[in-house]
């Protein structure tokens, strides 16, 4: 794909993102994925305007570009989006099989107007006993039970 559609694309993303500001939508972050050219599906940050704290422009879009796929592999598609993701949506590119991120702003350029993932890295880094959040292992064996069915499952869907 030439440069002039990558940033095409990402003028797109950027657009929503600007877009979302001044609808007093949510914040400042806009995305697009794309398949062989074409625009699957974008979306701005939701995380406001739904109450959903998970609702960032990338898991937002990646959710509409599953359902007009009809399918959670999203392999072959490419992601524009006008921030480098959070660790959030970092992990839901990779679990949905994205090839491919485009990103305009930086991490460093989020922290600097207050949305500042530092702490999630440090978190993630911090052995568990250590964390802000407690977390507290409750009924492992109870649970393993699922994880067994799901092992010995012969009609499961990998992913």
């Amino acid at each position: 794909m030439e440069n002039t559609a990558h940033e095409k694309f990402m003028r797109i993303a950027i657009e929503l993102s600007e877009y979302n500001v001044k609808q007093g939508m949510g914040g400042p972050f806009g995305a697009v994925i794309v398949k062989d050219g074409m625009i699957l599906a974008r979306s701005a940050n939701r995380v406001v305007s739904t109450n959903d704290p998970t609702a960032h422009a990338e898991v937002s879009v990646i959710r509409l570009a599953c359902q007009e796929l009809g399918t959670h592999d999203l392999s072959g598609c490419e992601i524009y989006t006008s921030c480098e993701p959070c660790p959030m949506c970092l992990g839901a590119i990779y679990w949905a099989h994205i090839d491919k991120v485009y990103y305009a702003n930086t991490k460093a350029d989020a922290a600097e107007i207050g949305f500042d993932d530092h702490a999630i890295y440090g978190e993630l880094e911090t052995p568990m006993t250590k964390r802000k959040l407690p977390f507290i292992q409750l009924l492992r064996d109870e649970a393993l039970s699922a994880f067994k069915l799901w092992d010995t499952t012969e009609n499961k869907t990998d992913y």
